[in-house]
């Protein structure tokens, strides 16, 4: 495995890459890597020649300087591991490399962008979608792989790649899950305890949810209540519950097709997101 820090040097070896042809997948990270990004780092492995892997703290997409000062930062465990795992590139750049003197482009997703996440995070995926623009540029995958996790992320960067003509086909990954249920993320290492029992209470809302549904409970005013209530706790504060479809993130009165409940809840300094697909 090589690393990388020069945008220029991975350009130059991606486009040899091109030239085999061999098939190159990219798994984008900011790094503090966990089995969720094992798996997707695997999924690459296993569909491409070539897996790049990313790692890049994006100042752009963080709303709170304290909440990028806390992002845990474990670049030499994630090079081992990226190591272990056969990863033929790690991509390491500098935000200077990325965001040279005088950056001043952006890239706006209207709709999607603006709903949910976007609501709570105003720029925040200016800034994804930006620093996704500049790493499928600078490696020209075939394959992207993100995690359902970040299910309006992987929409927001789908739609780009389809508006904007990319190449690059984006592969949506499961959500993988630590034993309690708790959604994986790099910022669990940041849960106390006491945050932890507040946290899996996110998976036992989603699964009542789940449960009523199969039910044959349709309104999705009774069905966000039912989380509601769950997640009411003292210490546990709610930013958004909503039941979407899944194409266009619309808020659904009733469940006609495909839907999808999202949450985002902070306990203490620490966000965490989550959703569950419903499905007919």
């Amino acid at each position: 495995m090589e690393l990388i820090s020069s945008v220029e040097e991975m350009r130059l070896l991606c486009a040899d890459f091109k030239k085999k042809p061999f098939n190159v997948g990219l798994v984008p990270t900011m790094g503090a890597l966990h089995d969720g990004h094992i798996s997707l780092i695997k999924k690459s492995t296993e569909d491409n020649e070539i897996t790049l892997v990313s790692i890049f703290l994006n100042p752009a997409q963080f709303n709170s300087a304290t909440d990028l000062k806390s992002y845990p930062r474990t670049i030499e465990n994630d090079s081992r591991l990226c190591n272990s795992l056969d990863v033929d590139l790690l991509f390491v750049p500098s935000a200077d490399q990325i965001y040279p003197p005088g950056y001043s482009t952006w890239i706006d997703i209207e709709g999607i962008a603006e709903k949910l996440c976007g609501l709570k995070r105003p720029g925040h995926f200016r800034g994804v979608s930006t620093v996704v623009m500049k790493l499928l540029t600078i490696c020209s995958p075939d394959f992207a792989y993100f995690g359902e996790k970040d299910y309006q992320q992987f929409l927001i960067v789908q739609r780009m790649c389809f508006d904007l003509m990319l190449d690059t086909e984006i592969i949506l990954c499961p959500i993988i899950r630590e034993k309690d249920g708790l959604a994986l993320s790099s910022r669990n290492v940041n849960l106390s305890q006491k945050d932890r029992t507040l946290a899996i209470l996110i998976i036992k809302a989603m699964k009542e949810v789940e449960k009523l549904f199969y039910e044959g409970e349709r309104n999705c005013i009774e069905l966000i209540e039912k989380a509601k209530e769950i997640l009411s706790v003292p210490d546990l504060y709610i930013e958004y519950i909503d039941i979407v479809g899944s194409v266009d993130l619309e808020s659904l009165q009733k469940i006609e097709s495909t839907a999808r409940i999202m949450i985002a809840v902070k306990i203490g300094s620490v966000r965490l997101i989550d959703n569950l697909s419903l499905e007919l």
